[in-house]
């Protein structure tokens, strides 16, 4: 406001004063100009009587431009016209990009293929080094978030030229990062951003792009000016801003380690200013030491390999950035953004996700870029997306053609001398299992490490000094260079050592050794792919020798031997892995043929696991056996596996947290025709989904087991459970059981459901849940007092008999019990009512009951059940869970002095008063130490009693309770 108001007055007052003379005077002006050379610079009126206009043109010495032209009476819109037209320039230059495979006339938009980047300001150790570059999959993506914290400095584009905590901003900002990190694009952002208005419009007035692999080609000297020079419309416009305003001026200067100029010899005649000609690296030596512009800010992206000759031209204060890559959420925008299509993002999204080393790959842009270019063409071309990607190998071997097209300019060896002396540094160092290298070891390898791009150099802190080490940009990638090794050896050699390679991973009892060479022999087979293999020698003229033979027949071996022995999981692992790279289907079911019974149970498959095993499944057109169980299948692992298990003949079937969405993926994969063991664990199956299961096991050759857990167990769920039964060669066992309680599961008959066939009986038991809310507690479990008093019944009868019962009548019967205890209201009428349906059922042969407590009155019930069913044999009473409810003496009594048929055997358990006087007889009083475990046994007239060993959890919730 006060700046406003003193303009309003100073032009009124101007005004007054020109009113006041005449027209003569205001004719007259005042100018001043230089002439032979000189220059005015600045010019100071005094003494004069200013009347009129005044006029003062700047020319500034070696040049034929005017950089000011400022007139009393000019209107500021003009200039503010330029600047907007000047930006609008500029953001059309970057608002688009070229990608590496684009045709001429080819963009895309950046903002597409822009995701934000993880970038650090902190130098790490050696141990923090070794983490990141061993590390993979989800564990990798777990340090790069690590990183993403103020441990670590980490830092945005935004914040690049904040206040350290310590002092001012700097004046010169490192960037660095490996190759196909996103150095360039961050520059172009940047640039874009700041062109639109929403990015640094507080701090520079000006954004100046300086790329080192265009100036490399600059011919002659060259002033700061004419490098910047971007159009003749606007060089008085930047040269005016760089010589009022340098400190609101900001130079990127793109690709340092491209640069080839001498930066470190002094030129001869260096710039004294900004339009004086110099040499190039004399001008750009300058800017870079603040000898000129001293006061403007630069940006400065370099690979690793050139920092240490950066940070010795670079002025101060500086501040060390390095971008790490993208983050895990990183990636997945990235790829949203890439196909702007949510379901083929997804789609994309979760192949990669599956393939643990190509995941821990897409912390590199280029790699993701590669990965969806791939996907993208397979869409275009029809290919069934849900098939995954291509292998592993082909897309670093795409990497590595990619960065050898658009990174390597300037090599001093030729690129098929670079990557055979890259590949023998990698195959010594993996064999010492060395992923840090000194100077010493590359430079013996690699004629000049700072100009191959996928060596990463850094310095590590040793006492007093500074030592540089190289690395590269992952462990997965010097795993990779590995197997190019042997692939670019003589036939003779390469089959020496691919021999020695193998052995060297198998032990002398099918135990794994050296497994950290796993993933080399995984490339190797990848290399060995023929389709592979010729992309690369397409590209570059190498000889590659033919050693998938070799491969192929150790695999079949270790195969053989595997099927005819345990061996270790990993081995397992590593066979599908193996397979799935080397991708020649029919060597691939001539080995799952081999195989016959793949056993994956107790193996945690992870998700690339699950789709190298689909491929090998789907390359074949039957699988002997496959046991997947407790393979912690989930619902997306299963739709991943559905199409290749329909293949399976015999087929053992564990899955987790299924629910009513994910029923068709598994209908799916049981297919038709099988010998099939399947459970559900964690599952919330309704009624309607359950029938679908239970249709589709209908269609199987023979199902030995079903473990299903459902969300509700009703009277249409029974009448398909025992219609199933009835109908389906059963070889094992049913089991349906409710999951964690909901509403709904409240009006369930029972929470659990178990029917075990065999050739002449059926066992059919029930049972409910005792706690309320599904949770396991040792005072719930252990206390009988807990509803419902009877919770557990099972019974074994002829199995031809069964349809002559009213299964719904009985559940309906068992569900009146739920919530009732031994001192509810007709509970004891209940208890009466449910035993009194089996006296009905036929040939019943045995009973097992799980009451709170034993009383008279259900002792009354069983001996009236004893009477009814001659065909009864055994009946096995538990006194709460583990026997530890009351047994009154009146019901020991009373079964005591029962006449029981012959051949009959009834097993009591429970607890009884050992008082000689005043006995405890109520269930309340179970946990006195005077009340000891006991088991009574009635049969053919005789009886025993056997006290019984507290079980260390009852004691533990005794002492408790005490």
């Amino acid at each position: 406001m006060e700046s406003s108001n003193h303009e309003e007055n100073h032009d009124s007052n101007r005004k007054r004063s020109t009113s006041s003379v005449s027209d003569d005077e205001q004719a007259k002006r005042v100018k001043y100009s230089a002439s032979s050379g000189s220059h005015i610079s600045a010019p100071v009126l005094s003494h004069n009587d200013v009347q009129r206009d005044v006029n003062i043109t700047n020319y500034y010495y070696g040049t034929s431009f005017p950089l000011a032209n400022v007139e009393a009476r000019a209107n500021s819109s003009d200039q503010s016209d330029i600047i907007h037209d000047y930006r609008k320039l500029i953001h059309s230059e970057y608002a688009t990009v070229q990608e590496y495979n684009s045709l001429p006339g080819e963009d895309v938009k950046l903002s597409d293929r822009y995701s934000e980047l993880l970038i650090v300001q902190r130098h790490r150790e050696q141990n923090e080094r070794e983490k990141e570059i061993r590390s993979r999959g989800v564990s990798f993506q777990q340090v790069l978030s690590s990183r993403a914290s103020e441990a670590y400095s980490s830092t945005s584009v935004e914040e690049l030229f904040n206040p350290n905590s310590h002092g001012p901003s700097p004046k010169a900002v490192i960037l660095q990062g490996n190759p196909g990190s996103g150095k360039s694009f961050t520059v172009k952002k940047i640039m874009c951003d700041w062109a639109s208005g929403t990015l640094y419009m507080d701090r520079f007035d000006l954004v100046v792009h300086l790329r080192c692999k265009e100036l490399n080609h600059v011919v002659g000297n060259k002033s700061v000016v004419e490098l910047v020079n971007h159009s003749p419309k606007y060089l008085s416009l930047i040269s005016r801003m760089l010589h009022d305003s340098p400190d609101r001026v900001l130079f990127l200067i793109d690709g340092f380690d491209e640069l080839k100029l001498p930066l470190e010899e002094a030129a001869t005649f260096p710039p004294s200013d900004l339009v004086t000609p110099a040499t190039l690296h004399g001008t750009l030596s300058a800017l870079l030491r603040g000898r000129i512009l001293p006061k403007c800010f630069l940006l400065v992206t370099t690979r690793s390999t050139a920092l240490d000759r950066l940070s010795r031209l670079l002025r101060g204060p500086q501040r060390f950035t390095e971008i790490l890559g993208f983050s895990e959420k990183g990636v997945e925008m990235y790829f949203q953004r890439f196909f702007n299509d949510k379901r083929l993002s997804q789609v994309a999204y979760d192949s990669v996700r599956a393939n643990e080393t190509l995941f821990t790959a897409c912390f590199i842009p280029v790699i993701c870029w590669i990965v969806c270019t791939v996907f993208r063409e397979q869409f275009k071309d029809g290919v069934d997306m849900t098939r995954g990607l291509e292998t592993t190998t082909s897309i670093f071997v795409y990497f590595v053609v990619t960065l050898l097209d658009h990174h390597c300019q300037g090599l001093n060896v030729s690129p098929p001398d670079m990557l055979k002396n890259l590949s023998e540094l990698a195959e010594k160092e993996t064999l010492k299992q060395h992923v840090l290298f000194d100077e010493k070891s590359v430079s013996e390898a690699v004629s000049d490490p700072t100009s191959v791009p996928f060596l990463c150099k850094f310095p590590l802190k040793r006492k007093i000094r500074v030592q540089m080490m190289f690395s590269f940009m992952h462990l997965s990638f010097q795993e990779f260079f590995t197997a190019l090794c042997y692939t670019l050896m003589d036939m003779d050699q390469a089959h020496r050592k691919v021999n020695d390679l193998i052995g060297s991973v198998q032990g002398d009892q099918q135990d794994m050794k050296n497994t950290h060479l796993l993933p080399v022999i995984q490339f190797l087979l990848g290399l060995s792919n023929e389709e592979v293999r010729s992309s690369l020698t397409e590209t570059l003229p190498l000889s590659v020798s033919p050693i998938r033979g070799l491969l192929e027949e150790w695999l079949l071996k270790v195969i053989k031997e595997m099927r005819d022995s345990r061996w270790g999981d990993d081995m397992k692992l590593f066979i599908l892995h193996s397979l799935y790279e080397l991708n020649e289907e029919h060597f691939v079911r001539k080995a799952m043929e081999t195989w016959e019974r793949v056993d994956l149970a107790f193996i945690p498959l992870k998700k690339t696991d699950c789709w190298v095993l689909r491929y090998c499944l789907l390359c074949c057109e039957r699988i002997k056996s496959l046991c997947l169980n407790c393979c912690n299948i989930s619902a997306q692992k299963l739709q991943m596996l559905a199409p290749g298990l329909q293949n399976c003949e015999e087929l053992e079937l564990h899955v987790h947290n299924l629910s009513d969405a994910d029923t068709t993926d598994l209908t799916s994969a049981l297919g038709e025709g099988k010998i099939l063991d399947l459970r559900l664990d964690h599952s919330s199956l309704s009624c309607e989904s359950l029938q679908l299961v239970l249709h589709a096991l209908t269609k199987q050759k023979q199902v030995r087991t079903v473990d299903l857990q459902v969300s509700t167990i009703m009277s249409d769920a029974i009448a398909k459970i025992v219609d199933f039964i009835q109908t389906t060669s059963i070889g094992d066992q049913v089991c349906i059981e409710l999951n964690e309680p909901t509403e709904e599961s409240g009006d369930s008959l029972c929470s659990f459901l178990s029917v075990e066939k065999d050739s002449e009986s059926l066992i059919l038991s029930v049972k409910h849940r005792r706690t309320p809310d599904g949770t396991f507690d040792h005072s719930e479990i252990f206390n009988p007092q807990i509803k419902p008093s009877l919770s557990e019944i099972s019974i074994t009868m002829a199995q031809m008999k069964t349809p002559s019962i009213n299964w719904i009548d009985y559940f309906n019967k068992f569900f009146a019990l739920k919530d009732l205890t031994e001192s509810s209201l007709g509970f004891d009428e209940h208890v009466a009512t449910l035993l009194s349906t089996l006296h009905s059922v036929p040939c019943l042969g045995s009973m097992f009951l799980v009451v709170s407590c034993v009383t008279e009155r259900l002792a009354a019930g069983i001996l009236s059940l004893i009477n009814a069913c001659p065909s009864l044999k055994t009946v096995q009473l538990y006194a709460g869970l583990i026997g530890n409810g009351m047994l009154s003496d009146e019901a020991v009594r009373l079964l005591h002095e029962s006449q029981m048929v012959p051949e009959f055997t009834l097993v009591v358990i429970g607890k009884r008063c050992h008082k000689a006087t005043e006995r405890c007889n109520n269930n309340s009083q179970w946990s006195l130490s005077c009340n000891h475990r006991v088991q009574l046994q009635f049969q053919s007239g005789s009886f025993t009693e056997e006290d019984l060993e507290i079980s260390y959890l009852e004691e533990d919730f005794s002492h408790g309770a005490t």
